[in-house]
């Protein structure tokens, strides 16, 4: 049997953890620059708040109905979203454990026994209630689809119990019966368009279709696996935390328009760095880095708020590397050159690719020394910097007075990772 764990209105539920007297409140988070609403809590929707609705337009709504509102807060969220897997994984065992996104995970509990899955589902989900704070909710089935289907509905139907095990035949046909092709995991728009007009609306109408039938119909192997999961029979296995990671990616829209060659560079340069540290905490090395900016559209323009047409450059590195000056180099130089006197920017972003072990760089014969006491060095810097927060230490590239930087009017403390900002108990 597979489950999977999932964080009820994440974001808002970690705004609550520190703010008990939110409980049954609504809440809202809003997004990079507090543009659109990103998570909504329950009571909020009641008021008809919607999700990716942008801020300004319901504003004057969320004032009136004394909705709280909150920036994000992604040390927060990160944080907590880590004692959950870890939680999790103190549940089930590492092995077990598939980080999905940052707030759901599949488990695998096969090791379970199947008249135990009920007692143990409550026991995942009260016991990462307890020590995190966070509110999931809990779905079991033969599959990771069937299990998908199960956390859809205790969502949906506001189960009591926060979990649903598909645990035999009769329970498994009837949450397919009231699952809808366009709410399964996998299924977009396009192809629940297309699935409709061959008269297939609901999850079990779509099981008993044939495997070839989706092969020709539904996206070839993709579909062919999707009907085998909605039959029981596993097609997509557990993977590992980190297996396959292409590539890593830092973008940010900016506080305000930038216009100056300097702001590009500094935030290119800080974007650089934040994605360095994040490769070496995988132990990965890059062999290809890319860099793109994002002008604003000319005012008066349709869409002017949205950004124009991105530009982008790349360079491929002589040899894989972790280190950020040997990353912030070439992303400086890439800066440069994509720069137009007279634009407006609106966003930046860097990529990092051709990722391989970091234990499978060569070192060079005149170098190996130098190398050595390059990523010791990168890993102090790491340390400081994690322990002290903001930046203690940085490239002199990332700049100082960051006018750039990301609006964020509405942010709560980051609780659970600045001293300056640890709650307080009186």
């Amino acid at each position: 049997m597979k489950a999977i764990v999932d964080c009820n209105s994440f974001y808002c539920s970690c705004e609550r953890v520190f703010r008990p007297d939110l409980e049954n409140k609504p809440v809202v988070v809003l997004s990079n620059n507090d543009g659109c609403i990103i998570s909504i809590s329950n009571e909020a929707k009641a008021l008809g708040i919607d999700m990716a609705v942008p801020y300004f337009q319901v504003r004057e709504a969320i004032e009136k109905n004394g909705i709280e509102t909150f920036s994000s807060n992604y040390n927060l969220y990160g944080d907590l979203s880590r004692r959950v897997m870890d939680t999790l994984k103190a549940l089930v065992g590492e092995a077990r454990v598939e980080v999905y996104s940052v707030d759901e995970a599949f488990l695998d509990l096969d090791h379970i026994a199947k008249n135990d899955l009920q007692d143990f589902s409550r026991t995942i989900r009260e016991t990462v209630e307890q020590w995190t704070g966070v509110s999931v909710s809990v779905g079991t089935g033969e599959t990771k689809v069937l299990a998908k289907v199960a956390n859809r509905l205790v969502k949906k139907l506001r189960l009591p119990s926060k979990t649903l095990v598909l645990d035999s035949e009769d329970a498994t046909t009837q949450a397919l019966q009231r699952t809808l092709v366009k709410d399964l995991w996998g299924i977009g728009r396009r192809y629940a368009v297309k699935l409709n007009e061959w008269n297939i609306h609901t999850a079990w109408e779509l099981k008993h279709m044939s495997e070839d039938w989706a092969r020709t119909h539904l996206g070839g192997v993709i579909g062919a696996r999707m009907i085998e999961e909605l039959n029981g029979r596993q097609a997509i296995l557990m993977q590992d935390e980190l297996a396959n990671k292409k590539m890593i990616a830092t973008t940010r829209m900016f506080g305000t328009a930038v216009t100056e060659l300097k702001d590009i560079k500094e935030a290119v340069a800080t974007y650089t760095t934040r994605a360095a540290e994040k490769l070496r905490r995988q132990h990965s090395a890059a062999s290809m880095i890319s860099v793109f900016v994002i002008p604003r559209q000319p005012a008066g323009t349709p869409s002017y708020r949205q950004g124009g047409q991105a530009r982008s450059s790349y360079a491929t590195l002589h040899s894989p590397t972790s280190l950020t000056h040997e990353l912030i180099k070439p992303a400086m130089e890439m800066a440069t050159q994509l720069y137009r006197k007279g634009e407006r920017y609106s966003k930046a972003g860097v990529t990092l690719s051709g990722l391989v072990p970091d234990s499978s760089i060569q070192s060079s014969l005149f170098n190996e020394c130098g190398n050595n006491q390059n990523r010791e060095l990168m890993l102090m810097l790491d340390n400081i910097n994690f322990s002290m927060r903001n930046d203690v230490i940085k490239y002199a590239a990332a700049g100082i007075d960051k006018q750039w930087k990301m609006r964020q009017e509405f942010r709560s403390p980051r609780y659970t990772s600045r001293w300056d900002e640890l709650p307080g108990v009186r």
